[in-house]
């Protein structure tokens, strides 16, 4: 069966700006969630700077000489909103505590990328950090876009609630009820909704991460052959997996059910129903084709043993070095898929936040039911949701969004639906203090200390 999508999902762009989530101490998470321990610790300190003095508001200047580039909205942004309690906290602004900790990471070159905070659709603060691309000289800028690593995996969440809106696919479906050629026990006991919170009960051999691919139909072909050599080995629905070869198997499983019920390919479909219908014009699954060549994508810089970094997009024989991701290189696989390896610009993904909230992307109650809590989690706070990690600060305010890394790559969107805002910080280093900016970040909106953040 194929279903036309256009009109259950609303024609609706998003247009609005801004936020940031989490990760694992001085860790980026890669393919799966797994995490890789970064090497160089921070000199700076976010206690610093929260107790150093703010500059002025009108100070927009903070880290220029590192190659700062700012897109903030200055004094102004302290009366971002009306009403009591709409205040922008000095703190979030321009030369505030996160400002001036990001400025003093880039300085040291302990950061390279792009920090946004929107409030309630105006940005709050924009900066931009280092270089997209050493060799032809082409600086990070708002407007770059970086890999996002399986911060990507709700793109393709949305991709199925909007079938499942449009009464095509059903949360409760199992696998052949849209795909043949699984084993029985998959096909029939295994459903969508166990396969977007990672709780298929499947396994898989691990991919080849040296292989090298050279076209999109390659990619593709793989994945479906990967697909089949997934087996049950545990009840559904009896443990999370998400960050397991299984768990990224039945994300490949569930991106092959989009490209079943629509009839085309899963990044045909995202492009149109997902990054259009958002506005986000500068995001998508690009090819190493377009990320050599194309100077708005950022390079990735992954740390090596020497201590120095190296672009292992130039590099495809050169990877990480951290556990457990060694060796990997995410230009190797030519283009992203269900697990995650899109590209986003930072504006792009405050565009995607509003984009699930003024029914653009999903109506109000499939939006809700796509971020709200599916599983709780070890700690009594937070949640598993469809690919992605929830949270509730001091137990009246939800945040959701996804983190995720790989070699030269970092990213983290989070998104407080209750308040408004929403954080955004992208890198192509994969070594820097993520975990102490985020949490920064959530203390600076908040007025909360930032507790660890999960998800990736």
């Amino acid at each position: 069966m194929v279903v036309d999508v256009g009109n259950a999902v609303g024609d609706v762009e998003g247009t609005s700006e801004g936020s940031a989530g989490g990760i694992g101490r001085r860790k980026v998470l890669g393919w799966g969630g797994l995490a890789a321990a970064g090497v160089v610790a921070a000199s700076a300190s976010p206690a610093d700077a929260l107790e150093a003095p703010r500059k002025g508001a009108g100070a927009t200047d903070a880290g220029s000489g590192a190659g700062a580039t700012n897109a903030g909205s200055g004094a102004g942004a302290a009366d971002v909103g009306s009403g009591p309690g709409e205040r922008v906290p000095p703190d979030a602004l321009p030369g505030g505590a996160l400002d001036r900790y990001v400025a003093e990471l880039a300085a040291e070159d302990e950061f390279s990328g792009v920090l946004l905070l929107s409030y309630r659709g105006r940005t709050v603060l924009s900066r931009a950090y280092g270089m997209a691309d050493e060799e032809l000289g082409v600086r990070n800028h708002v407007g770059t876009a970086f890999n996002l690593s399986s911060a990507s995996q709700p793109f393709l969440a949305v991709a199925v609630m909007q079938l499942v809106q449009a009464g095509a696919v059903g949360l409760a479906d199992p696998v052949g009820a849209h795909l043949t050629g699984f084993p029985t026990d998959i096909a029939e006991r295994v459903t969508v909704h166990h396969l977007l919170t990672g709780t298929g009960g499947l396994d898989a051999p691990m991919p080849d991460w040296n292989r090298v691919f050279h076209s999109r139909d390659e990619v593709r072909e793989q994945h479906r052959l990967w697909t089949h050599q997934a087996r049950l080995v545990a009840a559904p629905g009896s443990a999370d997996q998400g960050h397991t070869p299984g768990g990224g198997v039945g994300l490949a499983i569930a991106a092959r059910i989009v490209e079943a019920v629509a009839g085309t390919t899963f990044w045909d479909y995202a492009h149109e129903h997902v990054f259009t219908r958002a506005g986000m014009t500068g995001s998508g699954f690009y090819t190493r084709t377009q990320w050599l060549s194309d100077p708005r994508i950022a390079h990735p810089y992954a740390r090596q043993t020497d201590g120095g970094r190296v672009d292992v997009v130039r590099h495809l024989d050169r990877g990480s070095t951290a556990d457990p991701i060694e060796g990997r290189n995410p230009a190797r696989a030519f283009i992203g898929h269900s697990s995650g390896d899109a590209f986003a610009t930072a504006p792009d993904l405050v565009r995607f936040a509003h984009a699930l909230r003024d029914g653009t992307l999903l109506s109000r109650p499939y939006a809700e039911l796509l971020t709200g809590a599916k599983l709780p989690s070890r700690n009594p706070r937070s949640f598993t949701g469809y690919t992605g990690p929830l949270h509730l600060l001091n137990g009246d305010q939800w945040t959701f969004g996804r983190g995720g890394g790989n070699a030269g790559c970092g990213a983290d969107w989070t998104v407080y639906p209750d308040t408004g805002w929403t954080g955004v910080l992208l890198s192509n280093y994969d070594d820097f203090p993520m975990v102490e900016i985020l949490q920064l970040q959530e203390q600076v909106i908040t007025g909360q200390d930032g507790t660890p953040p999960g998800g990736g």
